[in-house]
């Protein structure tokens, strides 16, 4: 599996070249600023780019700028976006076209090296990794009577989150100690409080739910 990966801070960007090497990835490229980055997405086309959200020359939000480009002339491109903090702004743009793998994971995460490889690869594959922090804020912006949200149960709330993180139903069923059946119906009971169209496919179906919350709010 072929990655680009940008990140600006060399011991970083070295400790996760080594770190994905070490899992049999590929390094097609490793990048520090954001027309570098531009090149090797055009050059390499690779499986996964794995894109630091702030690099040089702006330290605003090249990375990411680069990275949402890329998806416009290659759609579907897979993107797992690190960043230091949650930034609900940026995981709205990286949602916004709903096609192709994508992830938003907070830097912390990648010094768990199972955690990180596995978002790698479910990004690769054309499934979403986003970070528990993000997915907690998203529904917290929710948390209103007056919001298609309060319609739900404790359990279905929790049965969202994990569902937004990836998961599919028999990891959530193996997480809550309960059945795959059981979560199959708080699915079902999700989408239909929400007014979406159930769907088997575990990443339109994520990328559907975080769309409506995030432009529900």
């Amino acid at each position: 599996m072929r990655v680009v990966l940008a990140e600006d801070l060399f011991l970083l960007r070295d400790g996760l070249v080594r770190l994905l090497e070490a899992h049999d990835f590929e390094i097609a490229a490793a990048v520090e600023s954001g027309p570098e980055l531009a090149r090797a997405l055009a050059e390499h086309t690779p499986d996964v780019a794995v894109v630091d959200v702030r690099l040089p020359p702006t330290h605003t939000d090249e990375g990411l700028q680069c990275a949402l480009q890329a998806r416009r002339e290659r759609p579907g491109l897979p993107v797992l976006v690190l960043s230091q903090h949650v930034e609900q702004l940026y995981a709205r743009e990286l949602l916004a076209d709903g096609s192709g793998g994508v992830g938003y994971l907070l830097k912390d995460r990648v010094f768990d090296a199972g955690q990180f490889t596995d978002a790698v690869r479910r990004v690769a594959a054309g499934g979403t990794a986003m970070d528990p922090q993000v997915i907690q804020q998203l529904l917290a912006r929710q948390s209103g009577d007056d919001r298609p949200l309060a319609r739900l149960t404790p359990r279905e709330l929790e049965v969202l989150e994990l569902m937004a993180q990836g998961r599919t139903n028999a990891a959530i069923a193996a997480r809550l100690v309960v059945t795959e059946r059981a979560i199959a119906k708080h699915t079902a009971n999700i989408f239909a409080k929400l007014g979406l169209e159930v769907s088997d496919d575990d990443n339109r179906r994520v990328l559907a739910v975080l769309a409506y919350l995030d432009h529900g709010r």
